[in-house]
C-alpha cells in the first residue's frame, strides 16, 4: 500500500471513531480561530491535527503527536524514552510541566558498572522509560477524548508502516552496527543494511504494545503484560530494568521555571531539565541590558559571556532536585556580580571563572508545539538520547530502548564519549532522573505568544535563547528566528561553536580579537515553533528548514 493511502486510512479511521462537537468548535473559533500542530515529522503533525479536527484539545493532540513521533521518528523518540511536556491550561490560566524523564534502574547502582560497560549501546544503557506515563497523564487528566482515539494514529503507523526518509537513512547509517546486534535489525534495517528511501518500516510488535496501552493504560506498561515481556527480554539480553523499577516509576507534575525579562514572561522546563534554570540565569545577568540598541558584535559578545557563566553553573551544580541540593544560583546580587565580571573589550578566560565539569547530552531528540481553539498550549521535547537510542529493541514488545544512562555523569571526573568531564551532582543513583537540556518553552509578550523548543543536546538551551530573542527584539521576520544561523558557548570546551553564517567576517574577526575561540560546526537543531498573535487570533507555524517538519492547521 502506498504511503499516501496508509496516511488516508488511519486519518479516516480516527475521524470516524470520534464524534465532532459543533458547540466546542464554535467556542474554539471565538478564541483562536484555529488550532495548530508543528512537529518534526509531517505524519505526526497530521496525527495531532486529526485529533483537533475531531474535537480533541491540545492535550489530546499532544498525546497523539508524541505517540506518532515515536513510531515514525524512532531515531529521536519513542515509548522506550522520555521527555518533558510544558502545558498551559487556558481555563485555569495555569502552567504545569509533566516530567516524563527516565530514571536509573536499581541495578545500575551508583554507576560503577559503566566504568567497564557501555552507557551508550545495548540494553544496559537504558533508563526506565517515562514517555507512556507522561502521555497517560496527558490523556486522563487533561484530554477530552481518551486513549483509544489518541493512540489510533500511532497504532496504524506502526502496523502499516512509514516510509524511510533521508534523515532516517542518515541516522540509520550512523547507528547501523549497533542496530544489527538486536531485534532492531529486523525492523529498522533491510537484511542488515540501511533501507532504500521510501521503503516501508513496519513495527507489528510495537503496534500490539500500543494497542494494549490504548485498552489498559499505563498500568500495562509498568505493571502488566508489557512490563513482564520487557523485563523478560532485559534479563535474557543483559539489561538492567526490572519489574520493581517499572512499578516504581511515576510521571511527576512540576512547577515550570518562570521569570520576566524586559516586559516578557518566560515559562520553561524546570529541573531535572536544566533549560529553564540556565535561561533564567542568562537573562537575569542581562536584566538591564538593552540588546536591541547594541551593535551586533557587542550583543553577540555579551550573550557568549553570559552563556559561558550560566553553563559553568549548570555543569557544576545541577541535577535531580530529589537527590541533590541546588544552590541559589538566581540570587539577584549574585547575578549582578556575574554581569559586572563581564568585560566588553575581551573574553573572560575560563580559568578566571573557576573549574567546572563539562557536559553534553544527546542530539537526537524531537520537539513539537501545539495550540488549540481554546488557547490551550503544549510545548514538548522528547528523546531517546542518541540516534536510535541504545539500538536495542525488546523483541516481545517492539520497544526501542533509550540510552539515557549516558546523560548521567557515569564516570564523574573522567571523560565521557565526547571527551568531556561531568560532575557529581549528576552522578548515577537508583531511581534518579538524569539531568537534561531539553527546554520546551512558552514566551508571552504584550501582544503575542511564542511556543518553542528544539532538539540539539546541550545546544538546545542556546537555540531557544536565540530564537526567543528574535521574538522579543522583533528586528527580523518570524521565519528568521528559526532559520538564522546559530552560535553556542557551554564553558567547556573553551570555544564558541557556530553554524556557517552566524557571524559576518567583520564580527568574527572582532570576536576573535577580543579573545573568543571560534569553531564552525555543521548545522544543528530542528526547532518547531508557533507564533500566536493574541490580538488577531492569527497563528504562524514555524518548522525548522533544517529538518522535515510541518505545520498542520485545524480549522
Amino acid at each position: 500500500m502506498r504511503p499516501a493511502a496508509l496516511k488516508a486510512r488511519w486519518l479516516l479511521a480516527l475521524l470516524l471513531a470520534i464524534p465532532v462537537s459543533a458547540h466546542a468548535a464554535a467556542v474554539h473559533a471565538a478564541a483562536v480561530h484555529a488550532g495548530m500542530v508543528v512537529a518534526a515529522e509531517p505524519q505526526a503533525a497530521d496525527a495531532g491535527k486529526a485529533v483537533l479536527d475531531a474535537g480533541g484539545n491540545a492535550f489530546d493532540a499532544a498525546a497523539a503527536t508524541a505517540l506518532a513521533l515515536g513510531v515514525v521518528e524512532p531515531e529521536s523518540s519513542g515509548i522506550g524514552g522520555g521527555g518533558f511536556f510544558l502545558l498551559y491550561i487556558a481555563k485555569q490560566h495555569r502552567y504545569v510541566m509533566i516530567d516524563a524523564r527516565e530514571t536509573s534502574p536499581r541495578l545500575a547502582g551508583h554507576g560503577e558498572l559503566y566504568r567497564t560497560q557501555s552507557s551508550i549501546d545495548g540494553p544496559q544503557a537504558a533508563g526506565v522509560p517515562g514517555l507512556i506515563a507522561g502521555v497517560d497523564r496527558l490523556i486522563t487528566r487533561y484530554g477530552h477524548l481518551g486513549r483509544q482515539q489518541d493512540t489510533a494514529a500511532a497504532i496504524h503507523l506502526a502496523r502499516d508502516g512509514f516510509a524511510a526518509t533521508t534523515r532516517y537513512r542518515r541516522l540509520a547509517t550512523w547507528r547501523r552496527d549497533v542496530l544489527r546486534r538486536s531485534a532492531a535489525a529486523r525492523i529498522y534495517l533491510d537484511h542488515g543494511e540501511v533501507p532504500a528511501a521510501g521503503r516501508l518500516i513496519r513495527q507489528p510488535a510495537l503496534a500490539e504494545t500500543l494497542a494494549r496501552f490504548a485498552r489498559l493504560g499505563a498500568g500495562d506498561f509498568y505493571r502488566g503484560q508489557t512490563a513482564g515481556r520487557l523485563v523478560a527480554d532485559m534479563k535474557r539480553d543483559g539489561g538492567l530494568i526490572r519489574l520493581g523499577d517499572l512499578a516504581a516509576y511515576r510521571a511527576v507534575e512540576r512547577r515550570p521555571m518562570q521569570f520576566d525579562w524586559r516586559g516578557y514572561r518566560f515559562v520553561a522546563a524546570s529541573l531535572p531539565s536544566s533549560g529553564g534554570q540556565v535561561l533564567a540565569e542568562i537573562f537575569g545577568m542581562l536584566k538591564h541590558d538593552d540588546l536591541k540598541t547594541m551593535t551586533t558584535v557587542d550583543r553577540d559578545h555579551l550573550l557568549i559571556e553570559a552563556m559561558k557563566r550560566a553553563y559553568r553553573d549548570r555543569n557544576a551544580d545541577l541535577g535531580d532536585p530529589a537527590f541533590v541540593h541546588i544552590p541559589d544560583l538566581l540570587n539577584p546580587s549574585r547575578l549582578a556580580r556575574m554581569r559586572a565580571s563581564i568585560r566588553m573589550d575581551r573574553a573572560t578566560p575560563i580559568s578566571e571563572l573557576g573549574p567546572a565539569p563539562a557536559y553534553l547530552d544527546g542530539n537526537n531528540t524531537t520537539h513539537f508545539s501545539i495550540i488549540d481553539r481554546d488557547g490551550n498550549m503544549v510545548s514538548a521535547t522528547l528523546s531517546v538520547n542518541y540516534g536510535f537510542g541504545s539500538g536495542y529493541v525488546s523483541p516481545a514488545t517492539g520497544i526501542l530502548l533509550n540510552d539515557e544512562m549516558d546523560d548521567f555523569a557515569t564516570r564523574p571526573g573522567e571523560p565521557n564519549v565526547y571527551g568531556l568531564v561531568q560532575g557529581k551532582a549528576n552522578a548515577v543513583a537508583p531511581g534518579k532522573r538524569m539531568l537534561s537540556s531539553m527546554t520546551p518553552s512558552i514566551v508571552v509578550g504584550p501582544k503575542r505568544t511564542f511556543i518553542v523548543g528544539t532538539p540539539g543536546g546541550s545546544r538546545i538551551i542556546s537555540m531557544v535563547m536565540l530564537a526567543s530573542l528574535g521574538f522579543m527584539l522583533d528586528t527580523a521576520p518570524p521565519a528568521a528566528w528559526i532559520a538564522a544561523p546559530r552560535f553556542h558557548d557551554q564553558f567547556l570546551p573553551d570555544e564558541v561553536q557556530y553554524e556557517k553564517g552566524a557571524f559576518s567576517p567583520a564580527v568574527a574577526a572582532e570576536l576573535e580579537r577580543r579573545g573568543h575561540h571560534l569553531k564552525q560546526v555543521r548545522q544543528y537543531g530542528n526547532m518547531q515553533a508557533i507564533l500566536w498573535n493574541r490580538a488577531t487570533g492569527a497563528l504562524t507555524g514555524l518548522p525548522d528548514p533544517r529538518g522535515e517538519g510541518q505545520a498542520a492547521v485545524s480549522r
